[in-house]
This record gives C-alpha cells, structure tokens and sequence, in this order.
C-alpha cells in the first residue's frame, strides 16, 4: 500500500469521525431535543444518546422541563383608588408540552415574564390598596388564572404565583399608620367604656342585695372600713355618716377610737413578729 493510498484513508477516517461527532448529540435527564429535518418539524429525542444526521437535521432547541422561576415587577401602577404602587411577584412555571414550547412561541420564557407583567398590572389596575395589602392569596389564584389563561396554547404550566412586596409612597405609609393609631384608640375607648358599663350593673346587682338586708350592709360597711384602716400608714379616713351611723360608732371620735385600736393591734403584731424565736 502506497502513501498515497494511506493519506486517502486518513483522510476519508477522519472525514467518518467528524460526522458521527457531529451526528451524535446528548441530552441531559431534564431536557428535551427538538429535531427538525430540513427545517421541519420531526420530533422530540432525549434524554440521553440520539443520533442526527449531520447538515440534514437540526436541533435549535433543548428544552428545560424542570419548575422555572421567574421574578417580574410592575411599577407606579395606579390601584383602583389611585394609589401608585410597587409590586414585586414571583412566578413558578413549567413545560409540559415541549412541541408547543418550540413551535407556538418564539421565545417562551421572554413571553411568559411579559405576560406575567401585563397581568399583574391588570390585577393591580382592579384592586384597592386595602385589598391589595390583606387579601394577597386572593390576589395569586387571579394572577395564577389571568397568566395561564394567556399561555395555555403555549404548553406551560402555571403552578403557582406568589407577591413578594407592595411599596407604598412614604406620605400614604404615615397617613394608614396615624388611621391605625387612630382606630385602636377608638377600640381602647369603646372597651372601657363597656367596662364602666358593666361595673354600674354590678354595682346596681349589690345595691339590690343590700336594700333588703341591712345586716349585710353593716358588715360590709365594717370590713370597708377596717380595710381601709389596717393600711398602717394613713390616719385620717373619710366614712360617709350614714355609715358611721349603720356600724353604731356614733361619731368622729368613735371612729378615731377605732381606727388607734386597730393600730395599736399592727403594732403588737409586728413586734411580736420581730421578737426572736
């Protein structure tokens, strides 16, 4: 075998070589190829080892059949009473069709955030700001429709659209915080207002108690006044007259009497407390 002949063969093995490194191709386990044949559409190949055939086939796109995120925002949108907020969201979405993927929409994750975009701010553009900032879940299952109902012949799956944050304007921000100090007060307000309510039933209840009972009065009366007495600190304790009168203690003097003698027993008290065991 000449030299010639040996070049020849280098030549036509290495010509073999690089078509089959060209005709094979790999796709990772998450991914989908897209095959054309002279420009048309042939099939979906992956995961894994396939073969094409080299300048007659094409594969423009491996489609990612993995949950994709995508961040979008929409920015001084007018609420439906005309407040201008900042709304960041988050979408997860997935392929399910890769064939729809590649053929209906050129490029489908560009479209997917631009329609996530547009949504939000027709969401936006129908929703008071009260609404907007308690009610968010409502407001994810209407994106969630409003966005898949957009993409449906796209073969994407909408799984799940979450708001992350709702800027307000600072002014508004103090305005809601004074509105909100001012509806607490009020609730602060309207409580003990029904708490002085209800002390006034209760007390009219023990009025009734007593108009029958003068007994009960009486020693009531007494055990107001020796409370009130056995504090040790104070020596001067107003009592109505008509209570000194119930409790027959007669006059001012019997009740100074009184209130020293409780005051003598502290004293005792404590000294023999302090005296040692």
């Amino acid at each position: 075998m000449d030299s010639f002949t040996l070049v020849i063969l280098a030549v036509i093995l290495v010509v073999v070589v690089a078509i089959l490194a060209m005709a094979i191709r790999i796709a990772n386990q998450w991914e989908r190829a897209v095959v054309l044949f002279l420009g048309k559409f042939v099939g979906i190949r992956g995961p894994g080892l396939f073969l094409i055939i080299p300048f007659l086939n094409r594969v423009p796109y491996l489609i990612d059949l993995r949950v994709i995120t995508t961040s979008f925002t929409a920015e001084q949108t007018l609420t439906k009473d005309t407040v201008p907020v900042n709304v960041d969201a988050v979408l997860f979405w997935q392929v399910v069709d890769v064939e729809k993927a590649a053929l209906e929409v050129k490029d489908y994750q560009g479209s997917i955030s631009l329609a996530s975009q547009t949504a939000l701010r027709d969401v936006i553009g129908k929703t008071i700001l009260s609404d907007m900032l308690t009610g968010r879940e409502a407001i994810d299952t209407e994106l969630q429709r409003l966005i898949g109902s957009r993409v449906s012949g796209w073969g994407i799956s909408i799984l799940s659209v979450e708001i992350r944050d709702v800027v307000i304007p600072g002014a508004l921000q103090d305005a809601m915080s004074m509105q909100a100090q001012a509806e607490r007060e009020r609730q602060a307000r309207v409580i003990l207002g029904d708490s002085e309510r209800q002390i006034a039933e209760k007390f009219e209840e023990a009025a009734k108690s007593y108009e029958h009972n003068p007994t009960a009065l009486h020693l009531r009366a007494m055990n107001m006044l020796y409370e009130g007495l056995k504090g040790g600190q104070a020596t001067i304790v107003i009592v109505p007259s008509t209570a000194l009168q119930t409790m027959t203690l007669g006059d001012m003097t019997g009740t100074i009497a009184f209130a020293k003698t409780i005051g003598k027993e502290e004293k005792e008290q404590k000294v023999h407390e302090q005296q040692p065991q």
